[in-house]
């Protein structure tokens, strides 16, 4: 592998129309392309392909997440475009849906695409 390939990320779905509309509007990525395959999406210069999948079971742990430099607020403004932040009895999460590793080392958020994918958001 060259150090310098840039990497891109696939993450399934059923209903392409669906997640364009969550990726596009509600994360606020970067529509690129349909290719038929898959919507493409730029994620701050790596591309997210999002592919059509007509069944398959979303994985039970996180398939896909993005550093943020302010946690709390990025949970706020997904929160105001109806993201709605997973809670875990097994965690200690504040109000937020925010969770605080051992030591104060990140800070992790998690929620679901329209397909049940589980993707994060997180502050290091």
């Amino acid at each position: 592998m060259h150090p310098a390939a840039k990497l891109i990320g696939f993450i399934p779905t059923r209903d392409a129309a669906r997640a364009r509309s969550f990726y596009e509007e509600k994360l606020g990525l970067r529509f690129v392309s349909d290719d038929n395959f898959a919507l493409v999406f730029d994620s701050n210069g790596s591309l997210i392909r999002i592919v059509r999948a007509p069944d398959f079971t979303p994985f039970p742990f996180t398939l896909l997440g993005w550093e943020v430099p302010d946690i709390d607020a990025a949970v706020a403004e997904l929160a105001t475009k109806g993201v709605q932040f997973c809670r875990y009895s097994f965690l200690e999460q504040a109000p937020n849906g925010v969770w605080t590793a051992p030591g104060n080392v990140a800070k992790v958020a998690w929620f679901l695409d329209p397909d049940g994918n589980t993707l994060s958001i997180s502050q290091h």
